[in-house]
């Protein structure tokens, strides 16, 4: 049985898009985590006051300012705490 010319593209047409529908699954793999940041709110995407990524500049400068204000709310909230006695023990419950 000869092969025909028409049997030949048919064949490598198929074989192309099953390579390239199952090409598709690694690509949006590798690709959801850099495309959701360019998603709109309204579409699903990230909020507006979403925290940065992590291993970014930003995110690093993120967490100093979150610790910064952690460190601030602590210290903040040990010189107003009206349970300490002058002797600097707490009270105990």
């Amino acid at each position: 049985m000869p092969v025909r010319y028409r049997h030949l593209v048919a064949v490598a047409a198929l074989a192309f898009l099953a390579g390239g529908l199952s090409g598709c699954g690694t690509i949006n793999e590798k690709l959801a985590d850099g495309m959701a940041d360019y998603v709109p709110q309204w579409l699903g995407g990230l909020p507006a006051d979403a925290p940065p990524r992590p291993g970014t500049a930003k995110y690093d400068e993120f967490m100093k300012e979150r610790e910064r204000k952690r460190l601030e709310l602590a210290v903040k909230d040990d010189a107003s705490n009206p349970t300490t006695s002058s002797s600097g023990l707490g009270a105990v419950h």
